[in-house]
């Protein structure tokens, strides 16, 4: 068996150079494990940002949501002042405090515009349309789509 000519005295001088220098092999160990070291300590500095940015966006929404709720107390209670305040008893006192009194039936003047016309009522009711119920439906609107299924697996048997 014919061995290719190898140039042996560049191997020998590698094998001789890492044996004469083994801090060389040492020192590629250390730097592989320092190599290591940064990558997870990349890996670690990206995922603490990214979850202290998340935490930071939470609380944000739980501020905003908490700035929510108290203004849609403020609002609440503010309806509620105003719905005490323009009540009708609430009305009538103030009303009579600043002089007021209910109108007498003789005291009453009515005005005619002419050229008003007054709305006159909308009437929803339909009495003049006939009224839509399953007898003056036709059937094609009347009919499930299970029983046109049957209908048409039964027309169909009856052709074979």
């Amino acid at each position: 068996m014919n061995i290719p000519n190898v140039n042996l005295p560049n191997v020998n001088h590698l094998i001789h150079a890492y044996r004469v220098a083994p801090w060389r092999v040492q020192r590629q160990w250390i730097g592989n494990v320092l190599l290591l070291v940064v990558v997870f300590a990349m890996v670690a500095a990206l995922y603490l940002n990214i979850t202290s940015r998340t935490a930071i966006a939470g609380r944000e929404i739980q501020d905003l949501t908490d700035a929510i709720a108290a203004s849609q107390q403020v609002s609440s209670d503010m309806q509620t002042q105003l719905a005490g305040l323009t009540s009708a008893e609430s009305m009538e006192r103030r009303a009579r405090a600043m002089g007021f009194r209910p109108v007498q039936p003789t005291e009453l003047e009515y005005l005619v515009v002419p050229g008003y016309v007054a709305r006159t009522a909308v009437d929803l009711s339909s009495t003049s349309e006939p009224q839509l119920n399953a007898l003056n439906i036709s059937p094609e609107y009347n009919q499930s789509l299970l029983d046109w299924m049957d209908e048409r697996l039964v027309s169909a048997r009856r052709t074979q």
